[in-house]
């Protein structure tokens, strides 16, 4: 079955997590009047999709793609926490954005988990179970990215050898092939 959620410039497309640092589960979410979406990410999902939008916000304002204007906000950031009831719709998988020039927008497209594979593999024939498509102007891009910014500040901190979370018992780092450096000094 056949499924794409579109959403053209909606009320709200932002980042956001619930659950414990260490155990928290990922969403990108978009709303636009009732109709609501949400899509569980991987936290690297998350940073990799933000990062790529600002890459692409910021390779546009270098070529004249968009101006980025210093009083461009009317309204403050969305800080709201995630739209309730937040119900998994599907899992991403692959994610993609493109620069639509006619609108002056951005195409954000969340595949489900192992669907654009099969997508790109089988062409255009391909029945794509589930995908999540959303246009949405610079400063709605902006915003997601300022958010997502945000959000992944205030997790655990990340090991800075492994990069992975450390949890609040502490975090035996794969990099260091199971040795731990004594505290203190202390050989035993």
């Amino acid at each position: 079955m056949e499924l794409t959620h579109r959403y053209a410039f909606p009320d709200r497309f932002v980042s956001g997590a619930i659950g414990e640092p260490e155990r928290r589960i990922f969403f990108v979410q978009a709303r636009q009047g009732s109709r609501m979406t949400s899509v569980v990410c991987e936290r690297q999902q998350i940073k990799a999709l933000s990062e790529h939008l600002g890459r692409v916000l910021d390779e546009l304002e270098q070529v004249g793609g968009i101006r980025r204007e210093a009083g461009r906000h009317n309204r403050p950031l969305d800080s709201e926490p995630l739209d309730v009831p937040l119900d998994e719709d599907f899992r991403a998988g692959t994610m993609t954005i493109a620069w639509l020039s006619e609108t002056e927008s951005l195409q954000v497209e969340l595949y489900a988990f192992g669907v654009y594979h099969d997508f790109v593999l089988l062409g255009e024939n391909c029945a794509v179970d589930k995908v999540l498509e959303v246009t949405i102007t610079p400063d709605q891009a902006r915003d997601f990215v300022t958010r997502t910014e945000i959000l992944l500040k205030t997790l655990a901190p990340c090991c800075p050898f492994c990069s992975q979370p450390i949890a609040p018992d502490g975090h035996l780092c794969p990099r260091s092939n199971g040795y731990r450096k004594p505290l203190l000094g202390r050989t035993e």
